[in-house]
This record gives C-alpha cells, structure tokens and sequence, in this order.
C-alpha cells in the first residue's frame, strides 16, 4: 500500500513519535531512513524488498529487484558499493544507512572503551556482529585491551576465502606490542552461518593463546560470529 494511503496514525515516522520505536517492524524503521520511493515503487515496498532473503544467485545486485541482503543485519554489514548497485538508492540514502552503521559501531566501541569487557560480554559479541557478522568472507580479527580490560583497539588481521583463513601468530604479538596490550579477544566470522568452532579453531586458539603468553598478554576469549549469533569459545571452556 502506498504511504500516502496509509492514515496518518500509522504511517512510521508517526507512530514511531506516538509509540516509539519498538512499536514499529524492520520495515518501517527502513522506511523512515529511506523517506522515498521510487516511481511506480512505495517506500515500504522498497525497504521490504532491501530485507528479504537473498536469492540463490548470491549476487547483491538488485537493479532488477531480485533478492534483498537477508534483513537487517546484512543490510547494515553491506558496503557503499554494495547499495550503490540497487535502484532507487541515490547518494542521500546510501550514506544514511552507511552512517547508521557507524553510528552503532561508534557507539559500542565508545562503551567497551569505558568499561570492562568482562562487564558486558553481550555487548562484546554485538559489537564484533556489527563489524564481521555480514562478511562474505572469513575475516580474523582481535581486540586488544588494557590492564583494566577496557577496548583499546579493534583491528582486522587477515583475510581469508570463504573456509578458511591464514593466520600468523608472530604478526598478532607485534600488534600487541604496539598496543600495549594486556590482553586480547580474538574473534573471526563464519560466513558459512555455523558458529561453532572447529578442531582448526581450537588449535588457533592456543597457538596465539601460547604465543602472546611470552609477552604476557593474555587471550581473555575467541569469539566466533556469524548473521544473527555469536559465540564464546571462552563460555565454552576452550579458551
């Protein structure tokens, strides 16, 4: 149904100032950030065909309307080149939902940087979602923190296919060192979709687990992460 044809009451930016946010589905609150549709397109139908399921080609190439990036988190982890490809998305829109991501990034890291990541694992795993969950590739990466376990930094290592990544321990002790580092969270994604942990993710941990204990620095956990789920190798007593 057009916006226009919806009363007033419920049409998304109204109801979400008369009953806040959580009153309104994905697709509204997509539908607010695009504000516009496009010719013989409505604005809900836009965000609803942005969230729905990918289809089997894979490909997010949605000139032709076939296949969304399978809901918010796959829209969110999508690139500006990614949005760019679909019709409708000008440079207005693309930068808003672009921005919005890093708004939430932002925001997460500006926590984890106040306090203990102990304190909040949940917001560990969110954060490390935002950044690695909508990955079409097996990304490792590591968090380091201070003697107070608070976020220093959050960098990505290396770069894998979509089974399998290379990692070397020697490069993850020289940037601890130069982080200053008392401690790390190791974390990588599954775009496979599975987040448990392979003998390969085992034997990684304590490989890097044994190699920072040189320089004492400690793996606090291993995070594995993938659209929708997160997974601590540490609350399942592999680390």
């Amino acid at each position: 149904m057009p916006l226009k044809d919806i009363p007033a009451e419920a049409r998304p930016r109204e109801k979400l100032l008369s009953r806040g946010p959580g009153a309104l589905s994905d697709i509204e609150l997509l539908a607010i950030l695009l504000r516009t549709g496009i010719q013989g397109k409505g604005v809900l139908q836009m965000a609803e065909e942005l969230l729905q399921l990918k289809n089997d080609s894979a490909s997010r190439n949605l000139d032709g309307g076939s296949g969304g990036f399978g809901g918010i988190a796959g829209l969110l982890g999508a690139t500006a080149d990614d949005l760019q490809r679909v019709k409708g998305l000008g440079p207005a829109k693309r930068a808003e939902i672009v921005a919005v991501l890093e708004l939430a990034r932002r925001a997460m890291a500006q926590q984890l940087q106040e306090r203990t990541v102990l304190a909040d694992p949940a917001a560990v795993k969110h954060y490390l979602q935002l950044h690695l969950a909508a990955r079409a590739h097996e990304v490792f990466s590591v968090l380091f923190l201070d003697a107070q376990n608070r976020l220093l930094a959050l960098e990505e290592l290396f770069r894998g296919t979509l089974t399998q990544t290379s990692v070397y321990p020697r490069e993850v002790v020289i940037r601890a060192l130069h982080h200053q580092a008392a401690a790390v969270v190791l974390a990588h994604n599954h775009p496979s979709g599975t987040v448990q942990p392979s003998r390969a993710d085992e034997a990684l941990t304590h490989t890097l687990k044994a190699a920072l204990a040189l320089v004492d620095v400690r793996v606090l956990d291993h995070i594995i992460v993938a659209p929708g789920q997160a997974l601590s190798m540490a609350e399942k007593g592999l680390v």
